[in-house]
């Protein structure tokens, strides 16, 4: 692949997991990190890394078991039932 269109992927995915950090609502920030971590995994199978795509593949699955044990928490706080959404 391009050198140029491999660094700027790297560099993109750098910039957007950054940027998580700025977000003051969690779900937005666990959002961004899933984002970066998905951008880093391309990026790791562009360049032949192992490492890079396993340390990300984690840290997008820790996002998205936060986020998802938190929307089932708020779920189960407001009355919601897991199964079809009704209230009680």
């Amino acid at each position: 692949m391009d050198v140029v269109l491999t660094q700027s992927l790297g560099w993109i995915a750098t910039g957007v997991f950054v940027s998580s950090y700025f977000y003051k609502r969690p779900a937005l920030l666990r959002a961004m990190q899933m984002c970066g971590a998905a951008l880093w995994i391309f990026y790791g199978f562009m360049i032949h890394a192992t490492p890079v795509i396993a340390a990300n593949a984690l840290v997008f699955a820790a996002a998205a078991w936060t986020t998802l044990v938190h929307r089932r928490e708020c779920a189960s706080r407001y009355g919601m039932l897991a199964a079809g959404g009704r209230q009680r």
